[in-house]
């Protein structure tokens, strides 16, 4: 009992650290402080969220491996879904504060910045992720759901790409996130996957 307790807590922790950063952004915007356009401020700040959660939901599954803690893999789909949540507000914000919801222009804007397609294919992406991320889908799908989930890392190459798009004038952050990426898709690589448990012995034995 107190172990499911003490899960319980963990997963909590995890919910409200995930909520804390929309809290203190919308804080920021109802207190006048997220600077001269509040809506590009929550735009870029979401759509960053987003990747962060993306970066942090693939890497539980090397952390599970090199570590064998039970807490990382509990996770994952909770942090999954809360990617899937801030990609579609980092969408809805970008209808809101600069369509203005005028739907007719978005043809010019797909147009003038093809970045918007690549976000919103990584988003429907994410969301054929997350509507198969329960047990009724991983009993259909069967053998079927585990290549259809490893196309999270083909989502996060086309997250790179849009957000590659958009800060082009700085590629000092963006550089930082695509060399995390790269670490995390270098765990996948079947060598590296079998010396994780190696490492975690010897790190035991340290």
């Amino acid at each position: 009992m107190a172990t499911q307790r003490t899960w319980l807590l963990w997963r909590v922790s995890v919910f409200l650290a995930a909520l804390a950063p929309l809290v203190f952004w919308g804080w920021q915007v109802a207190n006048n402080a997220a600077g001269p356009e509040p809506g590009r401020y929550l735009l870029l700040n979401i759509g960053i969220g987003a990747l962060w959660l993306l970066l942090f939901t693939l890497s539980l599954t090397p952390l599970t491996k090199l570590t064998r803690w039970k807490g990382f893999a509990l996770i994952r789909r909770q942090l999954g879904l809360w990617t899937l949540a801030y990609a579609t507000l980092h969408m809805l914000s970008y209808a809101l504060f600069i369509l203005g919801l005028n739907w007719a222009l978005l043809g010019s804007e797909l147009v003038k910045r093809p970045y918007i397609v690549v976000g919103m294919i990584a988003l429907i992406g994410l969301a054929a992720l997350g509507a198969t991320s329960n047990r009724w889908a991983m009993k259909r799908l069967g053998k079927r759901w585990k290549p259809l989930h490893k196309f999270s890392y083909a989502i996060l190459g086309l997250v790179l790409l849009h957000f590659f798009w958009v800060v082009r004038a700085d590629m000092q952050e963006w550089a930082m996130y695509a060399a995390i990426a790269a670490l995390i898709m270098a765990t996948r690589l079947p060598p590296v996957a079998r010396a994780l448990p190696k490492l975690r012995y010897r790190f035991s034995r340290a």
